[in-house]
């Protein structure tokens, strides 16, 4: 089987192209702007016809599009974000109309939830930002395209090489400069708001099986941790991991992607159904892989303690 990831060089991409390549009888082909990929492509600026090109000369089974943006103003998020999988859909019609779409979306395409509830693929969404407004038309573009497709929407993905761009990835880098002391500071922003956290590898097991299942599959499937807890739990775990004796700080003001949501969660009993897919990492397990890859060569220049279990 012949899979095509794009944006294989991408945290969640990276993830997806090394769990493909460790699955006996599929050929991986990668896809995005790195020199190190087998073909270039550029979903925020490749015309239709020259997509459908590169794909008939490819010829996959399956793609899996990883490509998109999380940050930048909101020009650069609608070229990735939403004009990407319409270009994408597009060309997948004109070339390869049989092979199977996976197109990873985001939770923050629902928009503020209901604590305590759990948000289904039904639900209406009403995303709050423009990320989570971009990545709602790329979603529409996929889903309407007639294809074999479906959207997994991604939660707060947490694990093994989480970029500085969100979250976990910038506590760990900041928890490498904090020192180890105990008048250490971090300063953070607002941690009250609950997030679904899913391991980023749980999110690539996952895309493998969206991509291989036999048999059509809904257009749209949450991929989440399965339950909301404050981020602040994440922030405290990581600082356990890293043996961090400080303070934690917390500001007012939080980031323009979660757009002041308070609580989200997902209702991933779809996935399960459709892909027999639950995740098998917790938010501990996460944090500690993070840290584990991620921190300890801080601790090798003495930056902080090695406090990892």
């Amino acid at each position: 089987m012949r899979i095509l990831v794009l944006g294989f060089t991408g945290y969640l991409g990276g993830h997806v192209t090394d769990l493909l390549r460790r699955t006996p009888d599929v050929a991986v082909i990668g896809g995005g702007r790195s020199p190190a990929a087998d073909v270039g492509v550029d979903l925020a600026a490749v015309s239709p016809d020259r997509l459908a090109g590169t794909l008939a000369d490819v010829a996959p089974d399956a793609v899996v599009n990883c490509a998109g943006a999380v940050g930048g103003d909101a020009v650069t998020l609608a070229e990735v974000n939403a004009r990407g999988p319409a270009v994408l859909a597009a060309a997948l019609r004109a070339a390869a109309p049989g092979a199977r779409l996976v197109h990873l979306g985001s939770a923050a395409e629902y928009g503020p939830g209901t604590e305590g509830v759990r948000v289904a693929e039904t639900a209406q969404a009403a995303p709050a930002t423009p990320y989570g407004a971009t990545k709602l038309a790329g979603t529409a573009a996929v889903t309407a395209s007639g294809l074999d497709a479906v959207v997994l929407r991604v939660g707060n993905p947490v694990g093994p090489g989480a970029p500085a761009a969100g979250l976990p990835g910038r506590v760990v880098r900041l928890l490498r400069s904090a020192g180890g002391g105990p008048e250490a500071e971090l300063r953070l922003g607002d941690l009250s708001p609950y997030r679904d956290f899913v391991d980023v590898r749980d999110v690539a097991r996952a895309s493998l099986l969206a991509a291989t299942v036999p048999g059509p599959l809904p257009g749209v499937l949450n991929v989440g941790g399965g339950g909301a807890v404050p981020v602040r739990e994440l922030v405290e775990g990581l600082a356990r991991a890293a043996g961090f004796r400080g303070r934690v700080v917390e500001q007012n003001g939080g980031s323009a992607r979660s757009g002041g949501v308070s609580w989200q969660c997902s209702d991933i009993a779809a996935a399960e159904r459709a892909l027999g897919w639950r995740p098998a990492h917790t938010l501990r397990d996460s944090v500690a892989a993070l840290w584990r890859e991620d921190g300890t060569a801080a601790v090798a220049a003495g930056a902080v303690p090695d406090g990892t279990p």
